[in-house]
């Protein structure tokens, strides 16, 4: 093989690393956390991807999240099921976010459905507002709660909610 094309190869091959090194690099930085919040660059989640990936790391770490929107009276039904057991919840007002519209789009793709609210208990998505409602009063959905993780039960009153849900077994 002939010098200047092992040579034009090991540059190509280090400048693709490069550009792939900058790319990673670039897209670990767009999320920076604020609190109980997440904030983005002013580019926003340039993905859906990211958009994923964020509804993930909140949906595993907190017990009960909640994709609301403020005005919709869905959203506040189910806020008001969990107000009423005294479970706390994290919730994630879509209209609010700077990136609501594609953290919905990211969530249709994860649930199957578009509507809010979309409510999670211990990683599951078990539906919206109407369907809290039932399972409360089928008696389903203490049960549903009482088997969070500990890694999502919270010690504190962080974000929304009456206070920290115990369980009256």
């Amino acid at each position: 093989m002939d010098t200047k094309y092992k040579l034009s190869l090991t540059c190509l091959i280090v400048l693709l690393s490069l550009i792939m090194w900058i790319i990673s690099s670039a897209h670990a930085l767009k999320c920076l956390r604020m609190g109980n919040f997440t904030s983005f660059s002013s580019s926003g989640l340039s993905s859906t991807a990211a958009c994923g990936q964020f509804l993930q790391e909140v949906v595993s770490h907190n017990c009960i999240v909640i994709f609301s929107k403020t005005t919709c009276p869905y959203c506040k039904m189910a806020k008001n099921v969990f107000n009423e057991i005294g479970a706390t919840y994290k919730v994630i007002e879509l209209d609010e976010h700077n990136d609501g519209r594609q953290l919905q789009e990211a969530l249709a793709q994860m649930t199957g459905a578009r509507t809010v609210p979309r409510v999670f208990i211990n990683g599951n998505c078990i539906g919206g507002g109407s369907d809290t409602k039932e399972l409360h009063q089928k008696g389903k959905l203490l049960p549903l709660i009482e088997q969070c993780a500990p890694c999502c039960v919270k010690t504190n009153s962080e974000g929304s909610g009456s206070g920290q849900f115990e369980s009256t077994k």
